[in-house]
């Protein structure tokens, strides 16, 4: 190779290199995946990826709607009688109703923490002398302790809510004027993960096996301090939640869904869903959106602006659709593939670039974010 291939070589590679870190630079969370917490202090503007579908805010005609009524039969009565008329001042004490205007208003009762004294009866027998001691039930293990009402309404606001603990407790203290301490709170919520242990299983098992198109997904999330991953697997009516320190292949073979199942899973591009070779994989169109909103942005390519309208309007067939319980949609709104003719010439060249660890890897214009793993098989297509 001569010295001027050489150096022509350098600068590619220190071109492709600049676009990566250039890429890095123009992307955010309203262009790609990366979390809203990665923009700092440079929000990007706003600006929604769905489209108008034209309807008026609020409530759709036909909704079936929420609007309060009146009761038959009200739990509390307030009478407001008439003693005198109005107009003459005659006394209507004596004068028998004609009727009455009715008005409810819908209300909590003041509400404080009832205390129940449980008491086992103690006797001797007249026989032996012996004494003998009434049973408690079962759930009256301590000589003072809280009821299973009053704990559901702390792991509810806690767990469910995700009030902080703290707060959990300032809530209670305001609404029934009863101080609990943070580490009881904590300890109602551990045990009722142990009673909650079967019906989460059965909810692991059933995501593993289930036809539907299970979503996954991950979040960042702080536990003493340190950074962990919130890994959720959900279908419309079931949700499987679970903490973990790491957000790759170890994260999901302890969540123990994906590795596991074979039907349709729906998830971003991050490379570690893909190592999943059983499940039928789907990506999900909300990240589809953002990414081709960079190539637009970063790159002015039109089919991506082309595609992205394609992909709107795939929703806005698909919706009604839903709604009106179809599993399919009619024979003329379907095509079975899309020509990548129009794809093409904007990305036409693979080319060689190396990574940090001087490994090589295939970049194309269109720079998409891959695995070492996926790397190193697009550098052997290339």
């Amino acid at each position: 190779m001569t010295a001027y291939a050489a150096l022509a070589e350098v600068v590619r590679t220190l071109e492709a290199r600049v676009q990566v870190l250039e890429d890095q630079l123009a992307k955010h969370s309203g262009n790609s995946s990366k979390p809203p917490s990665s923009d700092g202090l440079k929000k990007p503007q706003p600006r929604s990826l769905l489209q108008s579908s034209g309807k008026k805010a609020g409530a759709q005609a036909g909704h079936p709607g929420h609007t309060l009524q009146a009761v038959a039969q009200p739990d509390h009565i307030q009478n407001y009688p008439v003693a005198v008329c109005t107009q003459c001042q005659a006394s209507l004490a004596a004068v028998a109703s004609a009727g009455y205007e009715r008005r409810q208003v819908f209300d909590l009762p003041s509400v404080r923490v009832a205390v129940t004294e449980h008491q086992a009866e103690i006797k001797r027998c007249p026989q032996c002398g012996a004494l003998n001691t009434g049973s408690f039930s079962a759930a009256v293990t301590q000589p003072v302790q809280y009821g299973p009402t009053l704990k559901a309404q702390w792991v509810y606001f806690n767990q469910y809510h995700h009030i902080p603990v703290d707060r959990t407790c300032e809530i209670i203290a305001d609404l029934y004027e009863h101080p609990v301490a943070d580490g009881t709170v904590v300890t109602a919520s551990a045990q009722m993960a142990v009673q909650a242990a079967p019906v989460t299983t059965a909810i692991q098992a059933h995501l593993v096996h289930t036809p539907e198109p299970v979503h996954l997904a991950e979040t960042g999330v702080r536990v003493v301090k340190k950074l962990h991953w919130v890994h959720v697997a959900s279908t419309a009516t079931l949700t499987y939640l679970m903490p973990h320190p790491r957000r790759g292949a170890q994260a999901h073979a302890a969540l123990g869904i994906l590795p596991k199942r074979t039907g349709r899973v729906v998830h971003d591009d991050y490379c570690s869903y893909w190592q999943a070779t059983v499940a039928l994989h789907a990506t999900c169109n909300a990240h589809h959106l953002r990414e081709l909103l960079f190539l637009e942005e970063r790159y002015q390519q039109t089919w991506a602006t082309d595609l992205t309208q394609l992909l709107r309007e795939i929703k806005q067939a698909v919706a009604p659709a839903t709604q009106a319980g179809q599993v399919t949609l009619a024979a003329p709104q379907v095509h079975d593939s899309i020509p990548l003719s129009p794809f093409l010439p904007w990305n036409p060249a693979v080319r060689q670039e190396y990574a940090r660890d001087d490994r090589p890897v295939a970049v194309s214009v269109a720079r998409r974010r891959a695995c070492p793993r996926t790397r190193s098989k697009l550098s052997d297509r290339a």
